[in-house]
């Protein structure tokens, strides 16, 4: 923790009550002191039971066993070190590190006769295999995806950038959690000064601890909490990962995550989707025009109806069937506003709900929501109709942080409309543009190229066009290396 003095190590005694103290180890059934004697030296072996690569540490044990004692009369420590055969072994002399370092995972050897410990990066923590993410599934492409451990997702991103500049930046923060953090970027790409700014924003972190990973490392260097649209793109996919490294983004992998934060981002960062890229441009760019189209009618469809439906004479007649033929019992705003929430807690209720069940969940809604809804004249056939599209819509975007932020700012549209009407829609949409447009993550306008414009990349936004045209890194970025 913070301003803990150093312990030093100065005798196997003293070192070795220290550490059984702090480490807690008759309190606690998973950490395990092993001591032993090797070569008539005293040894004691200080690891997290889970955490321990059983395999490597019965091979180092077995190595010591057949130390002698004319081994050691020279060379003491060369020779020991020489004795574990393994690549990632320190020294450490601070007790107090030796101690974070065994929580962490590696195991600590204190020998008789040394004034440092042996730290051997023994650790296998708990992994489940790499498999393709549920909200990023493509039809062609790999079936890989993250997983919750640091060192296995640098691994998986690296396996597809060997570049000699990729840099992955090793970084702890929370004073007790003490989480551990990758910066990663391509060294002669990325602006140095987002490099900069983020190793100083994750330095800046004070908080006991960041049990919700990547979330809370969000809040903390945003600060956008007013804000309802997400700052970050969050990717489970490594080749997605791969292709922001190479326009010059910076990566934020934090352990214990499954999804990598990429900075700066833009709104239409969020829009895409790597299914656009795994098929032919023209087919790509005609799924990435129905998905816009998808998104925005998620955001203003049921806005827009609602004011036709209550003010019709702002149809032309060809028009007029947009209205309402059988009202319900409730106000439309009524009936909206119930049947938001209803999608709202079927949404929270498939989640909590085990997959035996879910189909009967499905149809509970189908028919409570649906049909038996319109039976006793609660909602009127039209508010479900519309709702399913913009649901339809929401469930289209690619980015879940961003298709809750259009949720929410499609309900304050609705009850703009609904108490001002057509002037109430306008100034709300007004509104929410201008607050789109002045906002920034990493002095990065959010909705650039469209504001401000920038024609050859906004027609890289809008069209899914062919990789050899795509010849240049997005300038908003200031890439090292414009050129691809």
């Amino acid at each position: 923790m913070p301003g803990q003095k150093q312990q030093k190590l100065t005798s196997y005694e003293k070192g070795l009550a220290f550490l059984k103290k702090e480490l807690a180890v008759e309190d606690n059934f998973d950490l395990i002191c092993l001591e032993m004697r090797h070569a008539n030296k005293r040894m004691a072996l200080f690891l997290v039971d889970g955490f321990a690569k059983d395999i490597a540490l019965t091979q180092i044990q077995r190595e010591l066993s057949h130390t002698t004692e004319e081994e050691l009369q020279d060379r003491y420590d060369a020779l020991l070190q020489s004795r574990i055969p393994y690549a990632e072994v320190e020294t450490e002399r601070d007790l107090n590190q030796v101690v974070e370092q065994v929580l962490a995972g590696p195991a600590a050897l204190l020998v008789e006769g040394l004034d440092y410990c042996l730290l051997i990066d023994t650790r296998e923590y708990p992994v489940r295999s790499p498999e393709e993410p549920d909200t990023e599934q493509v039809v062609r492409g790999s079936r890989d995806g993250l997983v919750e451990t640091l060192v296995m997702n640098a691994a998986l991103i690296r396996r597809r950038v060997r570049d000699r500049t990729l840099r992955v930046v090793f970084k702890q923060v929370g004073r007790r959690s003490k989480t551990d953090i990758a910066l990663m970027y391509i060294g002669d790409i990325a602006d140095k000064r987002y490099v900069e700014q983020m190793t100083a924003a994750l330095d800046a972190i004070d908080t006991d601890g960041v049990p919700m990973a990547d979330k809370s490392i969000e809040e903390f260097i945003f600060k956008e909490s007013s804000n309802p649209y997400p700052l970050v793109r969050y990717s489970e996919r490594p080749d997605v990962c791969a292709t922001h490294l190479f326009e010059g983004h910076v990566l934020i992998l934090v352990d214990g995550s499954p999804s990598v934060m990429i900075t700066p981002t833009t709104f239409w960062h969020l829009l895409q989707h790597a299914e656009e890229y795994r098929q032919k441009p023209i087919i790509g760019a005609m799924l990435r025009l129905v998905r816009f189209a998808a998104v925005f009618s998620s955001i203003f469809l049921l806005p827009l109806w609602y004011l036709f439906a209550t003010n019709p004479f702002l149809l032309p007649d060809s028009l007029a069937f947009i209205g309402t033929e059988e009202k319900g019992s409730l106000p439309l705003f009524v009936q909206f506003v119930i049947a938001e929430a209803g999608i709202e807690m079927l949404r929270m209720a498939s989640i909590h709900t085990p997959n035996a069940v879910a189909e009967a969940l499905g149809l509970v809604a189908a028919l409570l929501i649906g049909d038996i809804a319109i039976q006793v004249g609660v909602f009127s056939p039209e508010v479900i109709l519309y709702l399913a599209i913009a649901a339809v819509g929401t469930f289209a975007t690619p980015s879940y942080e961003l298709s809750l932020a259009n949720r929410f700012m499609r309900v304050l549209l609705l009850v703009a409309t609904a108490a001002f009407q057509l002037p109430g829609l306008m100034i709300a949409s007004t509104i929410w543009l201008v607050m789109l447009v002045r906002l920034k993550g990493m002095d990065v306008p959010y909705m650039w190229p469209f504001i401000p414009f920038n024609a050859k990349a906004l027609r890289d936004v809008v069209f899914r066009v062919p990789m050899p045209v795509k010849n240049r890194r997005p300038v908003i970025i200031h890439p090292q290396d414009p050129d691809r």
